[in-house]
Protein backbone atom coordinates (compact mmCIF):
# COMPACT_ATOMS: atom_id res chain seq x y z
CA UNK A 1 0.00 0.00 0.00
CA UNK A 2 3.44 2.02 0.47
CA UNK A 3 4.36 4.01 -2.88
CA UNK A 4 7.87 3.27 -4.13
CA UNK A 5 9.94 5.86 -5.63
CA UNK A 6 13.79 6.14 -6.90
CA UNK A 7 14.19 9.17 -4.29
CA UNK A 8 13.26 6.81 -1.40
CA UNK A 9 15.31 3.63 -2.96
CA UNK A 10 18.39 6.20 -3.52
CA UNK A 11 18.26 7.01 0.15
CA UNK A 12 17.69 3.36 1.44
CA UNK A 13 20.24 1.99 -0.80
CA UNK A 14 22.88 4.50 -0.43
CA UNK A 15 23.01 4.37 3.47
CA UNK A 16 23.23 0.31 3.43
CA UNK A 17 25.84 0.87 0.69
CA UNK A 18 28.00 3.07 3.24
CA UNK A 19 27.40 0.96 5.99
CA UNK A 20 28.72 -1.74 4.05
CA UNK A 21 31.75 -0.07 2.85
CA UNK A 22 32.28 1.42 5.94
CA UNK A 23 32.47 -2.16 6.85
CA UNK A 24 34.90 -3.19 4.95
CA UNK A 25 32.78 -5.00 2.91
CA UNK A 26 31.84 -4.83 -1.14
CA UNK A 27 28.34 -4.20 -1.69
CA UNK A 28 26.53 -6.16 -4.28
CA UNK A 29 23.52 -4.84 -6.52
CA UNK A 30 21.72 -7.21 -8.52
CA UNK A 31 18.47 -6.35 -10.38
CA UNK A 32 17.23 -5.12 -13.60
CA UNK A 33 15.32 -1.86 -12.86
CA UNK A 34 17.86 0.61 -15.18
CA UNK A 35 16.73 3.71 -12.74
CA UNK A 36 16.96 2.30 -9.96
CA UNK A 37 20.26 1.27 -10.11
CA UNK A 38 21.61 4.42 -11.28
CA UNK A 39 19.78 6.10 -8.52
CA UNK A 40 21.56 4.62 -6.67
CA UNK A 41 25.24 4.59 -7.74
CA UNK A 42 24.85 7.72 -10.09
CA UNK A 43 24.77 11.49 -9.05
CA UNK A 44 20.83 11.88 -9.76
CA UNK A 45 19.03 14.86 -8.26
CA UNK A 46 15.08 14.21 -8.23
CA UNK A 47 13.14 17.33 -9.08
CA UNK A 48 10.67 18.65 -6.65
CA UNK A 49 6.78 18.08 -6.69
CA UNK A 50 3.65 20.34 -7.50
CA UNK A 51 0.86 19.20 -5.89
CA UNK A 52 -1.10 21.18 -7.86
CA UNK A 53 -0.03 20.38 -11.52
CA UNK A 54 0.15 15.95 -10.42
CA UNK A 55 -3.13 16.20 -9.49
CA UNK A 56 -4.38 18.15 -12.37
CA UNK A 57 -2.50 15.61 -14.70
CA UNK A 58 -3.45 12.72 -12.36
CA UNK A 59 -7.43 13.51 -13.19
CA UNK A 60 -6.25 14.40 -17.08
CA UNK A 61 -5.04 10.38 -16.67
CA UNK A 62 -8.30 9.21 -15.60
CA UNK A 63 -10.58 11.61 -18.06
CA UNK A 64 -8.45 10.77 -21.03
CA UNK A 65 -6.50 8.09 -20.50
CA UNK A 66 -2.58 6.98 -20.32
CA UNK A 67 -2.53 6.80 -24.39
CA UNK A 68 -3.28 10.98 -24.58
CA UNK A 69 -0.60 11.76 -22.31
CA UNK A 70 1.83 9.32 -23.69
CA UNK A 71 1.47 11.35 -26.99
CA UNK A 72 2.12 14.93 -25.57
CA UNK A 73 5.26 13.35 -23.52
CA UNK A 74 6.37 12.01 -27.20
CA UNK A 75 6.14 15.45 -28.32
CA UNK A 76 7.85 17.21 -25.41
CA UNK A 77 10.35 14.29 -24.87
CA UNK A 78 10.78 11.80 -27.82
CA UNK A 79 13.26 10.00 -25.57
CA UNK A 80 11.30 9.91 -22.47
CA UNK A 81 8.27 8.35 -24.45
CA UNK A 82 10.20 5.94 -26.12
CA UNK A 83 11.50 5.03 -22.41
CA UNK A 84 8.02 4.89 -21.05
CA UNK A 85 5.53 2.50 -21.43
CA UNK A 86 2.06 3.86 -23.35
CA UNK A 87 0.34 1.92 -20.48
CA UNK A 88 2.52 3.23 -17.39
CA UNK A 89 0.23 6.21 -16.39
CA UNK A 90 2.03 7.08 -13.42
CA UNK A 91 5.41 7.28 -14.92
CA UNK A 92 4.16 9.36 -17.79
CA UNK A 93 2.24 12.05 -15.24
CA UNK A 94 5.82 11.98 -13.08
CA UNK A 95 7.60 13.11 -16.82
CA UNK A 96 5.18 15.66 -17.47
CA UNK A 97 5.23 16.94 -14.24
CA UNK A 98 8.68 17.41 -14.07
CA UNK A 99 8.43 19.10 -17.70
CA UNK A 100 6.13 21.54 -16.34
CA UNK A 101 8.13 22.32 -12.94
CA UNK A 102 11.42 22.59 -14.60
CA UNK A 103 11.35 23.67 -18.27
CA UNK A 104 13.37 21.01 -19.67
CA UNK A 105 12.63 17.61 -21.10
CA UNK A 106 12.70 14.70 -18.30
CA UNK A 107 15.65 13.25 -19.49
CA UNK A 108 17.74 16.23 -18.90
CA UNK A 109 16.84 15.88 -14.93
CA UNK A 110 18.09 11.64 -15.89
CA UNK A 111 22.11 11.14 -14.95
CA UNK A 112 25.09 10.91 -16.80
CA UNK A 113 27.31 7.87 -16.57
CA UNK A 114 28.35 10.10 -13.29
CA UNK A 115 29.07 7.51 -10.39
CA UNK A 116 29.11 8.39 -7.11
CA UNK A 117 30.86 5.52 -6.70
CA UNK A 118 33.72 3.49 -7.93
CA UNK A 119 31.58 0.35 -9.55
CA UNK A 120 32.22 -2.57 -11.82
CA UNK A 121 28.74 -2.81 -13.85
CA UNK A 122 28.37 -6.25 -15.62
CA UNK A 123 25.86 -7.54 -18.25
CA UNK A 124 24.41 -10.48 -18.28
CA UNK A 125 23.86 -10.86 -22.38
CA UNK A 126 21.06 -13.48 -23.84
CA UNK A 127 20.47 -13.81 -26.96
CA UNK A 128 16.20 -13.64 -27.11
CA UNK A 129 15.05 -16.57 -28.14
CA UNK A 130 16.36 -18.16 -25.31
CA UNK A 131 15.30 -15.62 -22.76
CA UNK A 132 12.09 -15.42 -24.20
CA UNK A 133 11.68 -19.20 -23.15
CA UNK A 134 13.46 -18.51 -19.86
CA UNK A 135 10.76 -15.80 -19.01
CA UNK A 136 7.80 -18.08 -19.74
CA UNK A 137 9.06 -20.57 -17.48
CA UNK A 138 10.02 -18.11 -15.26
CA UNK A 139 5.99 -17.04 -15.03
CA UNK A 140 4.54 -20.78 -14.68
CA UNK A 141 6.67 -20.91 -11.63
CA UNK A 142 5.68 -18.52 -10.27
CA UNK A 143 1.78 -19.40 -10.47
CA UNK A 144 3.03 -23.16 -9.67
CA UNK A 145 4.62 -21.41 -6.48
CA UNK A 146 1.02 -19.89 -5.48
CA UNK A 147 0.86 -16.71 -7.41
CA UNK A 148 -2.83 -16.09 -7.56
CA UNK A 149 -3.38 -17.04 -3.93
CA UNK A 150 -0.35 -14.17 -2.51
CA UNK A 151 -2.20 -11.67 -4.63
CA UNK A 152 -5.83 -13.01 -3.22
CA UNK A 153 -4.25 -12.47 0.68
CA UNK A 154 -2.75 -9.40 -0.32
CA UNK A 155 -6.04 -7.72 -1.92
CA UNK A 156 -7.60 -8.16 1.22
CA UNK A 157 -4.63 -6.09 2.95
CA UNK A 158 -5.13 -3.15 0.42
CA UNK A 159 -3.04 -4.19 -2.78
CA UNK A 160 -5.24 -2.84 -5.46
CA UNK A 161 -5.48 0.13 -3.92
CA UNK A 162 -1.87 0.63 -3.87
CA UNK A 163 -0.46 3.00 -6.35
CA UNK A 164 3.01 0.88 -7.60
CA UNK A 165 2.33 -2.60 -6.45
CA UNK A 166 -0.67 -3.40 -8.08
CA UNK A 167 0.98 -2.32 -11.19
CA UNK A 168 3.93 -5.03 -10.45
CA UNK A 169 4.35 -7.09 -13.03
CA UNK A 170 2.40 -10.66 -12.21
CA UNK A 171 0.46 -8.91 -9.78
CA UNK A 172 -1.86 -6.51 -12.25
CA UNK A 173 -2.41 -9.39 -14.20
CA UNK A 174 -3.77 -11.69 -11.21
CA UNK A 175 -5.72 -8.35 -10.39
CA UNK A 176 -7.49 -8.31 -13.54
CA UNK A 177 -8.31 -11.79 -13.45
CA UNK A 178 -9.70 -11.76 -9.84
CA UNK A 179 -11.75 -8.89 -10.73
CA UNK A 180 -13.17 -10.77 -13.57
CA UNK A 181 -11.58 -8.80 -16.51
CA UNK A 182 -9.88 -11.71 -17.99
CA UNK A 183 -9.26 -15.46 -17.23
CA UNK A 184 -6.49 -16.86 -15.06
CA UNK A 185 -4.94 -18.27 -18.48
CA UNK A 186 -5.32 -14.94 -19.71
CA UNK A 187 -3.82 -13.08 -17.11
CA UNK A 188 -0.97 -15.70 -17.22
CA UNK A 189 -0.48 -15.27 -20.74
CA UNK A 190 -0.23 -11.19 -20.48
CA UNK A 191 2.34 -11.44 -17.83
CA UNK A 192 4.55 -13.66 -20.02
CA UNK A 193 3.84 -10.79 -22.77
CA UNK A 194 4.49 -8.01 -20.77
CA UNK A 195 7.79 -9.30 -19.07
CA UNK A 196 9.09 -9.67 -22.29
CA UNK A 197 8.41 -6.13 -23.30
CA UNK A 198 9.78 -4.99 -20.45
CA UNK A 199 12.96 -7.32 -20.27
CA UNK A 200 13.46 -5.17 -23.94
CA UNK A 201 13.03 -2.16 -22.48
CA UNK A 202 15.77 -3.49 -19.87
CA UNK A 203 18.00 -4.39 -22.34
CA UNK A 204 17.53 -0.99 -24.43
CA UNK A 205 18.07 0.68 -21.27
CA UNK A 206 21.72 -0.95 -20.34
CA UNK A 207 22.88 -1.33 -23.57
CA UNK A 208 23.40 2.97 -23.29
CA UNK A 209 25.35 2.75 -20.77
CA UNK A 210 28.81 2.48 -21.51
CA UNK A 211 30.29 1.70 -18.38
CA UNK A 212 28.61 -2.01 -18.90
CA UNK A 213 30.45 -5.34 -19.34
CA UNK A 214 28.59 -7.61 -21.38
CA UNK A 215 29.23 -11.02 -20.25
CA UNK A 216 27.35 -13.95 -22.21
CA UNK A 217 24.59 -15.72 -19.70
CA UNK A 218 23.83 -18.21 -22.39
CA UNK A 219 22.31 -21.65 -20.88
CA UNK A 220 25.51 -23.77 -22.09
CA UNK A 221 28.40 -21.28 -20.74
CA UNK A 222 26.48 -20.75 -17.53
CA UNK A 223 29.58 -22.54 -15.53
CA UNK A 224 31.97 -19.67 -16.93
CA UNK A 225 29.60 -16.95 -16.16
CA UNK A 226 30.35 -16.18 -12.16
CA UNK A 227 34.11 -17.05 -13.34
CA UNK A 228 34.39 -14.09 -15.34
CA UNK A 229 32.22 -11.82 -13.47
CA UNK A 230 34.63 -11.95 -11.04
CA UNK A 231 37.72 -11.74 -13.13
CA UNK A 232 35.79 -7.95 -14.08
CA UNK A 233 36.08 -7.19 -10.43
CA UNK A 234 39.43 -8.59 -8.95
CA UNK A 235 40.89 -6.70 -11.73
CA UNK A 236 39.10 -3.41 -11.27
CA UNK A 237 39.83 -3.73 -7.56
CA UNK A 238 43.78 -4.40 -7.98
CA UNK A 239 43.99 -1.83 -11.32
Amino acid sequence: TEAASVAEYQRLARAEIDRLLAAGRTPVLVGGSGLYVRGAVDALEFPGTDPAVRARLEAELDERGSGVLHARLAGADPEAARAILPSNGRRIVRALEVIEITGKPFTANLPGPDSVYDTVQIGVDVARPELDERITTRVDRMWEAGLVDEVRALEARGLREGRTAARALGYQQVLAALAGECTEDEARTETVRATKRFARRQDSWFRRDPRVHWLSGAADRRGELPREALSLVERAVTA
